[in-house]
């Protein structure tokens, strides 16, 4: 049987689309992967890559780009596609007319996410919010199944949809797993890892560590496409204890985390973020150190009710500074919260569930 997934936004190596699903599938299935970005075909992890060129601008990408895909998509003749973007709605209608079964595959609440976005006035925000809201609505009701990143989206589909499942961006086992390291010659550094953006906290982060009793210094690991957000947080006291990485590759994720004490994801209170699973609070799991997140019920679920980590008022430096202090000055703590998501990542964060439950999925829609 052969799969394609499509996607006109992310990167081929997405780390929800390439290294974990199709990844995956094609250890079962003849799986390709339709992308966006002008890197050329390529075969990688028995996933056949293609690309339909690098759109110019965001209007290109969501036209000419989009005709693209579906083109190319129609010549791959596959049994079940997999699209992972809103602006690939329409596709979905048309593949489903050629009499295929379609997926599509909700990342984020797409009409709460467009109310935060910086470059439309507020007014035009909520219009298009309410616009998505009813043809998420009329597009996914007619397709085989829906699948969504965390249980709230997937509650939200499963009021209109035939099939709504939940498939979670929790950590491939092992992939993140702790060397073996000697806690008491750790310098006191806490990781921020992902998005760096105005909504994610920096700007709190990086206020918060002026705040500090102890010396610790953060190891930022991503990039900031928001020039005022960079422009702000640079010119910030807090900026002085700030170890900058850029982007960096799994591997050296990997190494930033085993050589911190805690991992940030202090996301903001926007409509999208109250009921998010960062894909980080479980990446830091994962790597045996202590997780400061949010204080939302579902946040404070994962990582109070496992004891993995501290929850504080992302827009409250002080509190973030006091939570880092804490951890920092005692390494016992930390440490015993480190194994404890260790733990729960064993037993029920991983990917290897997931896995389970996207095989366990495409295998009934196929029978049917």
């Amino acid at each position: 049987m052969k799969v394609v997934h499509l996607t006109s936004v992310h990167k081929r190596n997405d780390i929800r689309i390439f290294i974990k699903m199709t990844s995956s599938l094609a250890k079962k299935f003849d799986t390709s992967l339709l992308v966006a970005d002008g890197l050329g075909d390529k075969r990688i992890n028995n996933v056949d890559i293609y690309d339909v060129g690098c759109p110019k601008s965001r209007i290109s990408r969501m036209f000419f780009i989009t005709k693209n895909i579906f083109n190319k998509a129609l010549t791959l003749n596959a049994d079940i596609y997999h699209i992972h973007d809103p602006e690939l709605l329409p596709i979905a209608l048309k593949l489903k007319k050629q009499g295929k079964i379609v997926i599509f595959d909700a990342h984020e609440d797409f009409p709460k996410q467009v109310l935060t976005k910086s470059y439309l006035n507020p007014m035009m925000a909520k219009l298009i919010s309410i616009f998505m809201q009813s043809y998420e609505e009329y597009v996914c009701s007619r397709l085989d199944a829906v699948i969504a990143a965390t249980p709230t989206i997937c509650n939200k589909f499963s009021k209109f949809c035939k099939i709504s499942i939940d498939i979670n961006n929790y950590p491939l086992l092992g992939e993140l797993s702790p060397l073996e390291k000697d806690w008491s010659l750790l310098k006191n550094e806490i990781a921020y890892v992902g998005g760096i953006t105005k909504i994610r906290g920096i700007e709190q982060v990086v206020d918060a560590f002026s705040l500090l009793k102890s010396d610790a210094r953060l190891n930022l690991v991503g990039t900031c496409n928001e020039k005022n957000t960079t422009n702000i947080i640079s010119k910030k006291p807090g900026w002085l204890s700030v170890n900058e990485f850029g982007q960096l590759n799994r591997e050296e994720v990997r190494d930033v985390l085993q050589k911190s004490i805690a991992g940030l994801v202090t996301f903001l209170p926007v409509p999208n973020h109250i009921d998010a699973q960062p894909n980080k609070m479980f990446e830091y799991m994962s790597a045996g150190i202590p997780v400061i997140g949010s204080n939302y019920p579902l946040w404070r679920t994962i990582i109070e009710g496992n004891n993995c980590g501290l929850c504080v008022d992302p827009e409250n430096p002080e509190q973030i500074a006091n939570a880092i202090d804490k951890l920092v000055t005692d390494k016992n703590l930390a440490i015993q919260m480190g194994k404890n998501g260790i733990k729960a990542v064993n037993e029920k964060y991983n990917w290897s569930i997931e896995e389970a439950k996207l095989f366990k999925l495409y295998q009934e829609l196929l029978g049917n």
